[in-house]
């Protein structure tokens, strides 16, 4: 089970936005207040040359309102919406884009079973049961036109270097959203 987050990590804005609005959309929620002083994590700053970044600090306070605004604005003919949250909030990422089914593009996962996963290995099987789990959620998302899928999984190996979920900003994981988005 992940730690409890830092209350510092409440401080800071709710919602930390880079590159240009009106073209397509990556909304991050981070439940671990990543980016409280305003800034993305290094790792994520090339994806706004062809994205605008929507840093949703779960941590911090109205940003899941923020987030619920960003997709329940989408219409028809607008840039797509990309939707990546970790383990702790992957459930309620999944109500958030069944809320706007077919407004998001790509509902991105890391570690959704962080809190059933055991350090003693591989996430993927854990994960891949969780998304089992929410097929009927998932299965009407996928019909409805958003690709749904676990893009990172902790492994447990040295590479991690922290407990489960993976950090947002975790190479790997920037890497795999990348992969996702056809922006590798």
């Amino acid at each position: 089970m992940a730690a409890a987050p830092d209350p510092t990590r409440s401080e800071g804005p709710p919602v930390v936005t880079i590159g240009d609005p009106s073209g397509p959309k990556i909304i991050v929620l981070d439940p671990a207040g990543t980016a409280r002083h305003g800034e993305l994590p290094a790792t994520w700053r090339p994806l706004a040359e062809r994205r605008a970044i929507f840093w949703c600090r779960i941590a911090a306070g109205g940003a899941l309102t923020e987030a619920d605004d960003l997709v329940g604005d989408h219409g028809p003919g607008d840039p797509e919406i990309a939707v990546v949250a970790s383990g702790p909030f992957a459930a309620e990422a999944l109500q958030l884009v069944e809320r706007h089914t077919g407004a998001a593009a790509y509902l991105l996962l890391v570690d959704p079973a962080s809190d059933a996963w055991l350090p003693s290995g591989d996430a993927t099987a854990a994960d891949e049961a969780w998304l089992a789990e929410h097929d009927d959620v998932v299965a009407k998302l996928r019909e409805a036109g958003t690709e749904v899928r676990v893009v990172a999984s902790s492994t447990g190996g040295p590479a991690d270097r922290v407990p489960p979920p993976l950090p947002l900003g975790h190479p790997d994981v920037v890497a795999a959203v990348r992969s996702a988005l056809g922006d590798g």
